[in-house]
């Protein structure tokens, strides 16, 4: 755990009770902060009294005695509407900060040398993420992962010297921590995402383009136009931004040609790596993730060599473009994580025959986006609440069934799929929507879908 001391001797209120905020509290008690927590749902507050947390009913609280407001991520700050603590907090004028905000000040509070490595983006930033940590662990540093994947970032391990936080930053935790300022910010890409939380795609734009702009150096992905423009917005000239890309060369940065990557410095390109049989790392999206890691890693100063060897060996991200087996020559994939259009994108721009099993809680964005992926797919199951709306996407250009649930998707896939004569025919699970309807989280999504697969018998790991 990170003790937080920036607020010790004082008193905050803090809202949200979630695996972030009960890590959050336990952080600011420990650094000598007075707490007064609380949140909305019975079962988070009594998981927190139980963990000995302080609990305060803040709709009746005395706001003038706080010092601030820590705010969970998931609690609306703006839009739809501010939440009432938000307002409370406004009215006694008191500053709304985040987890993240409390680990950049407590990093500013220790003179040790711990490289911050912050990646943000609407798609690829868990993979992103996950690979510099696991590169960085297979050439023997000390990586810290945490952020908005998996372990909160105050719980992670506390500084020491040559210790390196690999951090995911939602878009939610940029907006509550005003003071990040990262060794390496990584940018990744930009569409539609979470707008009913931020208002509008300006907003949205806002918030990443922070990051990238507080970073000691920035790392952006440029196969977006609006990533491409902030890029330019934010490039002094002075090799504080590298761009990457796999769609196009780039004159700084690292870009891929296919499955090799490419470091370009002063026009210059050596090719560092390839891709080619790391079937985690399949597709242009997984080429744009790989070239970001490479060129934030190159910026801490590991070598070429190094990270190509890290490459070679990362075992994937559980829900994202994961292989769950093969049953003959059908081959099984989780992608559980697309939660959106964009995101599905990439799934279905990696294979050349594919059974998809789609839909969930749709985002605003729809599937419109996706037809020129259309020709990969050679039949679609579709699920969920959003079957009917991607239906009628679909149209005449791709044979569908409504298959309506999970299970029955991917027994209908499967057995269309065992009887393809051609090529490698892949049951992708890439749902393009948020799974609440039918499941949970993503991830309850991806384990029923990993747990199915297995039941087919003689399916190969």
């Amino acid at each position: 755990m990170i003790e937080v001391t920036s607020f010790a001797g004082r008193s905050v209120a803090l809202f949200g009770l979630g695996g972030s905020g009960l890590a959050t509290a336990r952080a600011l008690m420990a650094g000598g902060a007075t707490v007064s927590a609380w949140d909305d749902a019975s079962r988070s507050r009594e998981k927190a009294a139980v963990a000995g947390i302080p609990l305060v009913d803040l709709a009746s609280a005395d706001w003038s005695v706080f010092d601030a407001l820590i705010l969970a991520p998931g609690v609306p700050l703006t839009h739809p509407e501010p939440h009432w603590t938000v307002r409370a907090a406004n009215d006694a004028n008191i500053e709304i900060i985040g987890d993240l905000e409390l680990f950049a000040r407590e990093r500013r509070l220790r003179p040790v040398d711990c490289p911050f490595i912050a990646v943000t983006g609407t798609n690829g930033k868990s993979t992103t993420v996950s690979l510099i940590a696991h590169i960085l662990k297979h050439a023997g540093r000390d990586a810290q992962l945490g952020g908005n994947i998996g372990t909160p970032v105050l719980a992670l391990d506390p500084f020491a010297p040559g210790r390196t936080y690999v951090v995911e930053c939602s878009s939610f935790q940029i907006d509550l921590a005003p003071g990040l300022a990262p060794d390496v910010a990584v940018l990744m890409n930009i569409a539609p995402d979470h707008l009913d939380r931020h208002g509008s795609m300006d907003n949205y734009v806002a918030i990443k383009t922070r990051l990238a702009a507080a970073g000691r150096s920035a790392v952006i992905g440029v196969d977006d136009a609006i990533s491409a423009g902030i890029a330019d917005q934010l490039d002094d000239g002075l090799g504080r931004v590298h761009r990457v890309s796999a769609t196009h060369p780039v004159e700084d940065g690292v870009h891929a040609v296919g499955t090799e990557l490419y470091e370009v410095s002063k026009g210059s390109a050596v090719k560092v790596a390839d891709l080619a049989g790391v079937d985690t790392l399949r597709g242009a999206h997984n080429a744009q993730n790989a070239a970001a890691a490479f060129a934030a890693l190159r910026l801490l100063g590991l070598d070429a060599e190094t990270i190509a060897a890290g490459l070679a060996t990362f075992p994937g991200l559980p829900h994202r473009m994961e292989i769950v087996g093969r049953l003959g020559r059908v081959l099984f994939v989780n992608d559980s994580k697309a939660t959106n259009a964009d995101a599905a994108q990439r799934a279905l721009g990696s294979f050349d025959r594919i059974y998809w099993i789609a839909g969930g809680r749709a985002k605003t964005d729809g599937i419109d986006n996706l037809t020129d992926w259309f020709p990969r797919i050679v039949h679609a199951y579709l699920i969920g609440e959003a079957a009917e709306r991607f239906a009628a996407t679909l149209g005449d250009a791709v044979p569908h069934t409504m298959s309506r649930t999970l299970e029955a998707a991917l027994g209908e896939a499967t057995r269309a799929a065992m009887a393809d004569p051609h090529g490698e025919p892949v049951v992708l699970l890439s749902p393009a929507c948020a799974s609440f309807d039918q499941y949970s989280s993503f991830e309850h999504r991806g384990n029923v879908f990993r747990e199915a697969v297995a039941a087919l018998g003689d399916v190969v790991a």
